[in-house]
């Protein structure tokens, strides 16, 4: 969440220009600065690179956003400039580029600029309205260039193209998380569970994502050295953080906080930002006693922006990490049922959950069996905010990986009380059609859930890191 990034930023001219119209560099420039100041906000660090107006200063604009390692670039035009002048700096810095395509004001006061009486002038005040003349020569450059590209077009006060532009920085630090992210993965896959199953080199190489092989008996070892001092303040944060059943036994409470405070230290050990798991063994091993106390401190963690994971699913793990580096969470979810009746959807997990995005506090519960795993244990009882939501899923298919989103409504109503998350889903194109278009996508049968409707957002992170996204609705 906390990651950082460089914006590389250009500007474009005609050098010529700025002997024939006075004062027009030193206008096009404050522009540019103007644009500038508009990320001062913080995790953003601008690398301006001034105005490029001759080869020479596209080579050092280049060399300065390779030596600054900028995610993305901004290349503004100012004026008609040369395409001459702007291939190279992409060419040699071979970053995503954005072309901002932004006008001073939203039009011309054409009776103000044709009363200005001096024909000169007047030129000079049009150059510095003219962006749009260069975008196409642009384009044309880098589509027989090979060169990927995205455009915003607007004026400088237009908040529909800063809030595009913002969305394109968002996905370019979500994609700066993921390149950095350490996923562990603890365990194996639930035997036979084939959608779930993925090629990790191909996570690594898509996202830059590093896979990081933790075992077992390292979360005993931590398990078997905690404290009185570390059980007790464990205890004290799950009072903080969950409500607690008054079904749940000490004797469960103090085993799953003791798994949760060996899973910090495993989590803090590798530097790890997500994880997936499962663990099965023979019944009554020692490893069983973890595997079986972990949703409550796996919950926590999510929380804490460590997306977790059950039943090893690397690719959700990789799907919540993103909604969560987005801001909107990333809940762990399948498929409950369907609500022909009222034409919803039914979603949840028996956990791990992000409890950041809960309707009200988390509740703690026992469960006397977990269906289809081994043991008994705790539990966690959760409904997804009320509101928009966007479920993801990372999905690997016969060309390789691609993202699948959709976008719902989370509404109040009965869910099912079984000590799951669970959460009712409205989708604006109904039950029937929702099902048979995300299920013929051939993704896993998990997804994360996320606060809020951001596909625009993840189609950018898509363009960025060249995966195709499948917008369902």
């Amino acid at each position: 969440m906390d990651q950082k990034i460089k914006i590389g930023l250009f500007g474009i001219g005609l050098a010529t220009y700025w002997g024939q119209f006075g004062g027009l560099l030193e206008r096009l420039e404050g522009y540019q600065s103007s644009i500038a100041g508009r990320f001062g906000h913080s995790g953003v660090q601008v690398i301006n690179a001034g105005m490029v107006d001759d080869l020479d200063k596209a080579r050092a604009a280049a060399s300065l956003f390779q030596r600054e390692e900028v995610s993305l670039i901004l290349l503004y035009v100012s004026t008609y400039a040369l395409s001459a002048t702007v291939l190279p700096v992409v060419q040699q810095a071979k970053k995503p580029v954005i072309i901002l395509n932004l006008q001073p004001t939203e039009a011309i006061d054409y009776h103000w600029f044709n009363n200005l009486g001096d024909r000169g002038r007047m030129t000079g005040e049009w150059l510095a309205n003219c962006q749009a003349c260069a975008v196409p020569e642009i384009s044309s450059v880098f589509n027989r260039s090979g060169i990927p590209y995205e455009i915003v077009t607007g004026f400088m006060e237009d908040e529909t193209a800063w809030n595009e532009i913002a969305d394109w920085i968002e996905a370019a630090r979500v994609a700066e998380v993921m390149r950095h992210n350490r996923l562990g993965i603890l365990g194996h896959y639930y035997n036979g569970m084939l959608d779930v199953y993925t090629d990790l080199t191909m996570q690594s190489a898509v996202f830059g994502t590093h896979l990081e092989l933790v075992e077992m008996c390292e979360v005993k070892k931590y398990r078997d050295q905690i404290t009185t001092a570390e059980l007790k303040e464990k205890l004290k944060e799950f009072d903080r953080e969950f409500e607690i059943s008054p079904a749940c036994e000490a004797g469960e409470l103090e085993r799953a906080a003791f798994t949760s405070i060996a899973m910090d230290k495993l989590v803090q050990k590798h530097h790890l930002g997500s994880l997936a798991y499962y663990y099965e063994g023979e019944s009554g091993n020692e490893y069983e006693n973890i595997v079986t106390s972990l949703i409550a401190g796996n919950t926590l963690l999510t929380g804490r922006h460590v997306l977790v994971a059950g039943e090893c699913e690397v690719k959700n793990a990789q799907a919540m990490k993103i909604m969560d580096a987005f801001g909107t969470g990333g809940s762990f979810s399948e498929f409950y049922g369907l609500d022909f009746k009222n034409d919803i959807v039914l979603l949840g997990h028996d956990g791990p959950a992000h409890f950041k995005i809960a309707e009200g506090r988390v509740k703690l519960v026992p469960l006397p069996v977990y269906h289809g795993k081994p043991g008994k244990g705790l539990s966690i009882q959760m409904t997804v905010k009320n509101g928009p939501v966007t479920l993801l899923s990372v999905v690997q298919g016969k060309a390789g990986l691609f993202l699948l989103t959709a976008e719902g409504e989370s509404e109040p109503g009965p869910v099912l009380q079984i000590g799951n998350t669970n959460s009712r889903y409205r989708f604006s194109i109904g039950v029937r059609e929702f099902i048979n278009r995300w299920s013929k996508q051939g993704p896993a049968h998990h997804c994360a859930i996320g606060l809020g409707h951001i596909s625009g957002k993840i189609e950018k992170l898509g363009i960025l890191l060249n995966l195709p996204v499948v917008r369902i609705c």
